[in-house]
């Protein structure tokens, strides 16, 4: 085994995965309507309900990270679990909510159920995904396109880039709102006082 041949092997997948990420994050300036996304500040930062995220497989992580980060700035968000939305969990959404649904292709039925229950119950229905005709942007109210040409693997399947992508545009939004509603280091404190960031926040 030659281990040099094998680091260097890793040092080039490495550098191009990284790459291939980054280019995509940047090419969703390109792509992003920003008409769409001042709505969804405006209505992220009025919100007098919660904000529910959603999302299955690798969308379902990105979704339980998207709804922490709106904790973070003092918006009331969890996750919604798809599956256990149509066995019951739906009962957490009200009318004053906004559902954000994560979906690459726009056509997992567990999500377009999802976001039919949501509307029947008043609720602001939201596709972040790739397509504009699809099962789930035409029962949502607002489509936010995030988009990627490819995934770093090698067979174009693994979600990696184009979930970065929707995370990172999400956490855009999120500071956006953060400076919409004036949301300051105090109010920080008082919910984040753990960790080095609760050190650093109560000893400013």
């Amino acid at each position: 085994m030659d281990r040099n041949k094998d680091i260097s092997q890793v040092a080039s997948t490495v550098q191009r995965v990284l790459g291939a990420e980054s280019d995509a994050i940047r090419q969703q300036l390109d792509i992003l309507d920003m008409n769409v996304v001042d709505k969804l500040v405006a209505l992220f930062s009025e919100c007098t309900g919660k904000i529910l995220v959603t999302g299955c497989g690798t969308s379902g992580a990105a979704a339980k990270k998207i709804a922490h980060s709106f904790c973070c700035i003092n918006r009331p968000a969890a996750y919604l679990s798809p599956a256990d939305a149509r066995h019951g969990g739906a009962g957490l959404i009200c009318e004053k909510d906004i559902v954000v649904i994560l979906s690459k292709g726009g056509a997992t039925p567990e999500l377009v159920e999802l976001a039919q229950i949501a509307r029947a119950k008043g609720a602001v229905t939201v596709a972040v995904s790739e397509k504009e005709q699809s099962s789930l942007t035409r029962e949502c109210d607002l489509w936010l396109q995030v988009k990627v040409d490819s995934e770093p693997d090698a067979f174009n399947m693994l979600a990696t880039a184009s979930t970065l992508s929707v995370i990172s545009v999400m956490d855009a939004i999120i500071i956006c709102v953060m400076e919409r509603t004036g949301f300051s280091r105090e109010e920080f404190a008082v919910i984040h006082p753990g960790g080095a960031v609760g050190k650093r926040l109560l000893n400013m």
